[in-house]
Order: structure tokens, then sequence, then C-alpha cells
């Protein structure tokens, strides 16, 4: 019998979430016994894991006092020690940079499983406190780790080359799994209030995920009024919640473009599937991405993707086949990929001036409205592109030993 530990940091709806949470489906499907640790729960948690459920803390980081934040650091390794040693676990999987530092600190003895899930590099650019003690655990701690899930070719390529991971044998590449019926029958629950439903009468392109500055959401907005000026009825939606300073700038953004009419911000959503089905577009203008879950979930609902060229991983998610270079953009079976927003900063601009690759996106964004070729293609497309994704296969892969 295996029992299974899952580490996580919080409960919100994040792609690391939904990945633990299907994880955790799937193992108890199995007959196996397993625990899962939130670092941090709160009461605006969304993922819950019942009984198995074990929380460390019931403050967020933010909340603690300075020394009382440093204390919590150096106690959580032991926590998680103690936790696996009472419960006998045989594997442990830790998802993202926080929880696999402190699982490869915590010294046990199970079968122990890191994952890395977007492009480091980018990320490290930011000079902190935390990412420099991440970026150290590559060349140290991680050593302790049996393996380290990369979710894409790219992300594994970016780690060893970019970031000095010492131990690359320990690596395995492994797409995130995803439950593509639960997703299909989620998404056709209706929505939550009649407005909503009026609103996606309308056509709708959609942001979904965390309002954060690594989403670059201001380019969407920005692209987005350039639509306006061919159709009033289109409409911007934003589902997630996130940095309120920066989601106050966007509603600031949208009444100096004169958009605000047409964008809508409906906060988080428990079952965010039932929008993206009924979306015209899911469009995403991140910096830097891993293998990004929504880009699955977008392909299992039908509904057509433009995204930025935030990791050369979205190609191996949006495409099975060549992939079409036109002069500004990449199509590909599912939607079409534009060049990059990142410039090596993660602060919002302060010239809010129109950029040539937010028109190119706008144009983008209008092909994908205007023809419907797209939302056949992924029709046809729709099982090869997503056979790579398989829940079982992966989740078994996870717990076994690299060949």
């Amino acid at each position: 019998m295996k029992n299974i530990l899952l580490i996580i940091p919080y409960g919100g709806v994040g792609g690391m979430e939904r990945l633990a949470f299907n994880f955790y489906k799937q193992y108890i499907s199995r007959g196996y016994n397993v625990k899962v640790i939130k670092i941090i729960q709160l009461d605006s948690d969304i993922v819950h894991f019942g009984d198995d459920e074990i929380a460390l803390s019931t403050k967020d980081f933010i909340q603690m006092l300075f020394i009382n934040r440093l204390y919590f650091y150096c106690k959580i390794p032991l926590l998680i020690h103690k936790i696996i040693k009472k419960n006998k676990i045989s594997h442990s999987i830790s998802f993202g940079d926080m929880t696999n530092l402190f699982s490869s600190l915590s010294f046990s003895k199970e079968y122990k499983i890191g994952s890395i899930h977007s492009f480091k590099s980018i990320e490290f650019k930011e000079q902190n406190f935390l990412n420099k003690i991440f970026k150290l655990a590559y060349k140290t701690s991680y050593f302790f780790f049996d393996k380290v899930v990369c979710i894409s070719q790219a992300v594994r390529l970016d780690l060893i080359e970019n970031c000095g991971f010492k131990f690359p044998k320990k690596i395995q590449v492994l797409y995130n799994p995803h439950d593509i019926s639960e997703i299909q029958n989620l998404s056709k629950e209706q929505l939550e209030s009649d407005f909503e439903e009026q609103l996606f009468q309308n056509k709708v392109v959609l942001f979904l995920g965390r309002i954060s500055l690594v989403k670059a959401p201001w380019h969407l907005i920005k692209s987005f009024s350039l639509l306006k000026n061919l159709d009033n009825s289109i409409k911007l939606v934003f589902i997630g919640d996130g940095d309120i300073y920066l989601t106050k700038y966007l509603i600031e953004l949208t009444a100096k473009f004169g958009i605000e009419e047409n964008v809508v911000f409906l906060g988080r959503k428990s079952n965010p599937y039932s929008y993206l089905k009924r979306a015209s577009v899911l469009a995403m203008t991140s910096y830097y991405e891993g293998t990004p879950n929504v880009i699955v979930e977008a392909i299992a609902t039908g509904t057509p993707i433009v995204s930025s060229n935030s990791t050369s991983g979205l190609r191996e998610l949006m495409s099975n086949k060549e992939y079409i270079h036109f002069n500004d953009f990449i199509s590909t079976e599912c939607g079409i990929i534009t060049p990059s927003f990142y410039f090596g900063s993660f602060k919002i601009p302060l010239d809010e001036s129109i950029i040539n690759e937010e028109i190119i996106f706008s144009k983008a964004i209008s092909e994908l409205l205007n023809n419907e070729d797209y939302a056949i293609k992924i029709e046809e497309n729709k099982v090869n592109l997503l056979d790579k994704f398989n829940l079982e296969v992966i989740a078994s892969e996870y717990i076994s030993s690299i060949s």
C-alpha cells in the first residue's frame, strides 16, 4: 500500500493547486492513503481535501511579523518530517519552489519528488531574498530529491542551462495532467447569475488566472482597446483575483482608454470552466509561463487561444504538428502565438502608449473572433492534443522511479 503526501503552498485555484487536487483524487481512486499539507490554509481557500488536509498555519505570511515568519520558515521542514513519520509516507510530491525547498530540507526517507512549473531564469531576474534561496537550493538541497519533475522540455533546459541546476540526472519531463472528462462536465454547468449568462451572449475575450505582474494584463487591456473601434459589443472579462493594487490600476487604465463599459472584473470563480467554454477567445499576455494549465483547459472546452510567446513550451502544448509562421505570429491547431511582451522588467511601463506587440496581439484576437476555422480545428485535433495530458498515466509516472 502506497502512502502519499502532497505538499502545496496555498489552497487557491492556481495551476499547482488544481494539479495537486487532480493527483489527490486519482490516488484516492486507486485505494492509496493520501495526505495533503497546505503550508498556509485560509478561510478563502477553494481547494479542499477534507480530513486528509493538514494545515501548518492559518495565518498568511504577510500577516506574520518578520521574526515570526523567519521562525516559521525554519520550523516547516521539521513539521513535514514529523507528518511523514507519523503517517508512514512512502512517497511525497511537492509543488513549486517554496514547498520543494521545505521538503528537500525535511531529511525524511520516503521517495521524494519535487516539481518545477515555470521558467525560472526569468523569474529569478527579480532579485529578492526568497529567489536567491530557491536558486541556491538548485545547487544544494535538491540533492535529497529522488526525482524532480519539469513540466516541459523547455523548462528542463532552462533549469539546467540558465539556473545552475546541479542534478540533471534526477530530472524527468512530465506534462501537467488534467482530468479532461471532469473539465468538460463542469464546463456544461450554468453560470452563477443571470447577469453573467447575459454577458456571455456577447463575443467575450477572457482572461483567466491570477492577476499579477508576471501575467502583464495591462497589455491585454491596451490590445483590447484597439478592438473596441471595430465592434463595441465585444467584452473583455477578467476571472481571477490577485494583486488588489494592480487590479485598481487596470480599472483606471480601462477608463483612460475609454473601454470601461466593455471590461468586466468578475473575481475568482470556483468553476471557471463554464465561463471558459462560453468565451470566444482565451487571451494571455504573460511575461513568462511554464506550460500553463489554462491552455489545456481551453483546448478541452473548445475555446480558441491567443497567447504571447511566454515560453517555447507553448508550442509543445498548442501543436502536435508543424505550426505555421506568419510575419507577425505563429498559427497552431488551437490558436495563435504572438511575440513576447517581456523586455527585461516585470514593472508596469510608465509609458502607456500602444506598442507594436499590442497591435499584433489585437490583430490575433480579431482573427480568432472572426474566423471560425480555429474552433473547428480544435475539435478536429482535440483528442491528439490532449492525449499527452492523460491524468492516469502521468500520476503513475510521478511516483515511479526514473528508468
